[in-house]
């Protein structure tokens, strides 16, 4: 497998979620501005959406958007406890922690880095982000990873996201679960490894 990531984007979960689970893949590197691989390639011709992340499987097939990715590759290895059995209701619940990420965390923090809006515009998305921040820290006294006591590929999700806001000034010192969690998840060893690799 090929994961087509950029430095501390949101393809630093799947990343992550692969040496989890100590699957072989190929990390390429992907400059979001020229949409150039690292190896020369045009990364609109591997994924035309032209962002990351994009995991190019074996058969040459490459799937695009992260929850997608985080599933497919948790099913990989079931074993692993990664995410809950397709067709269980703790797989439906994970989907739905997934998507609140995507829409409520990720969203406004990616809409943060766009210069296009205005300050009242980001002045919105940094208090409708501080309401669902508020929520995962309501979670995160009770237990200390977003689906109970096992880390899952939300939790690499949202870690990935997270760091994001020491960009924008955003103190999460106001929400201490989520700083613990943070600090828990960095010390996993996959998380280390890849972060040394996209912090080079």
């Amino acid at each position: 497998m090929k994961l087509y990531y950029a430095p501390q984007a949101c393809s630093m979960a799947s990343h992550i979620i692969l040496r989890e689970l100590q699957l072989p893949f190929e990390a390429i590197r992907v400059d979001n501005r020229s949409k150039r691989t690292a190896d020369g390639q045009d990364f609109l011709g591997i994924n035309p959406k032209g962002y990351v992340a994009a995991l190019q499987l074996d058969n040459g097939e490459v799937l695009t958007e992260g929850p997608a990715i985080l599933q497919y590759l948790a099913d990989l290895k079931p074993e692993s406890g990664l995410a809950a059995p397709n067709g269980t209701w703790q797989r439906v619940r994970l989907q739905e922690t997934l998507n609140f990420i995507t829409t409520e965390i990720h969203g406004p923090l990616g809409y943060l880095f766009n210069s296009a809006f205005d300050e009242p515009a980001q002045k919105v998305f940094r208090q409708k982000l501080a309401k669902r921040l508020a929520l995962l820290e309501q979670t995160l006294e009770r237990q200390d990873y977003l689906q109970g006591s096992q880390f899952g590929i939300a939790d690499a999700y949202l870690f990935t996201v997270l760091r994001w806001t020491a960009l924008f000034a955003i103190e999460l010192a106001n929400w201490p679960a989520l700083v613990r969690f943070q600090a828990r998840v960095e010390q996993r060893p996959a998380v280390r490894d890849a972060l040394a690799v996209e912090l080079a």
